[in-house]
């Protein structure tokens, strides 16, 4: 085995990290054990390599590091926790919070039972009393805004993700314009479609507030610039694979000549398994939302056109600035939309 090998297989040591970071074995340690006060810069390169290498001991330094800042409990409810892109989701809120530097994070994940009033009610209110602060991706019930009003009674901020709800109440939307996404959904259909045809849509309920915008858009899009299309009416598949399947292959049959599809949120697993078996991929547009291990083998496939894709790196990352921004400086601070350029994806870019 070379040396070369050797070496990377093995752990940094301290001798690793110390050149890594540019200072001195001595400095390492008084970082590590605290000997010594060292100098804020210094210590904070010494946990940069320590992340970069892969040190063994990088959650002790960041403790170290970080141990006279304030610290903060942030809530994050989340939906759907077998699906790809809230794994995803939460694995990118977790390393925002690890990269912030200005404060000790705290971090809680949680998913609802369904996505009833009640279920989600029962965890904000779980959520809100054991954090300083809360983010929620849900629907928009008139009593999940009830929830949020007593948690902002109590001087709890609390933000909405991908989907808004209790606008007016809740502290900022943190998302991409839902309304455009629609719009570019249909703008692909009507550009790439062989002809004119009928058009579909499915979304998960009417009351997640991003899908109701993602449909008027997709909608506003054709009767403005593609009246020669037919929007067909609207199907909800409830975010889930089996239905949108379903759904899919019974719209196949009911309107031979659809031209395009567009998920506008979870299920899209169904639509591309469905085009599969009925062998319609690269002759019927099908537009979905967020890359994911299934959506990403449907680009390569040419059975999906095109993915839009939340950017879920900077919008967690904007989402932290803001909930911190609120616990510190109060709700003032924060503005009411926060809106991130949606990424798009073709099979010539994966």
């Amino acid at each position: 085995m070379s040396e070369y090998i050797r070496d990377i297989m093995r752990r940094p040591t301290i001798s690793d990290l110390a050149r890594a970071s540019g200072v001195s074995v001595a400095t390492v340690d008084r970082v590590l054990n605290a000997r010594h006060r060292v100098r804020e810069e210094t210590a904070r390169r010494v946990y940069d390599a320590a992340q970069e290498i892969g040190y063994h001991a990088v959650g002790l330094i960041r403790q170290r590091v970080f141990e006279d800042l304030p610290q903060y409990k942030l809530a994050f409810l989340l939906q759907k926790p077998t699906q790809a892109f809230y794994q995803t989701f939460a694995r990118e809120i977790e390393a925002a919070a690890r990269a912030v530097t200005t404060a000790r994070l705290q971090i809680q994940i949680e998913y609802p039972s369904s996505t009833t009033p009640a279920a989600i009610n029962e965890k904000i209110k779980s959520l809100g009393a054991r954090n300083q602060a809360v983010a929620v991706v849900g629907p928009d019930y008139p009593a999940v805004t009830t929830a949020v009003e007593e948690l902002k009674e109590r001087g709890i901020p609390v933000f909405s993700l991908l989907s808004d709800l209790a606008t007016g109440v809740r502290d900022a939307y943190v998302g991409v314009n839902n309304r455009k996404v629609g719009r570019t959904a249909a703008w692909m259909i009507a550009r790439t479609a062989d002809k004119p045809g009928k058009v579909a849509c499915f979304v998960g309920s009417h009351r997640f507030h991003g899908h109701e915008l993602r449909e008027i858009g997709f909608r506003s899009y054709f009767r403005e610039n593609a009246p020669e299309f037919d929007v067909v009416e609207t199907l909800i598949n409830l975010e889930t694979a089996e239905i949108t399947h379903e759904a899919t292959l019974t719209l196949l049959q009911k309107h031979p000549d659809l031209v395009g599809l567009y998920v506008c949120g979870g299920g899209m697993e169904g639509a591309i398994s469905a085009f599969r078996e009925e062998d319609v991929g690269g002759r019927i547009v099908l537009v979905v939302n967020e890359l994911t291990p299934e959506s990403k083998a449907g680009l390569a496939d040419d059975i999906v056109t095109m993915v839009v894709a939340t950017p879920l790196p900077a919008l967690c990352k904007e989402l932290l600035s803001l909930m911190l921004g609120a616990i510190e400086h109060g709700e003032a601070a924060v503005p009411g939309q926060s809106f991130l350029p949606f990424d798009i994806y073709i099979s010539e870019n994966i």
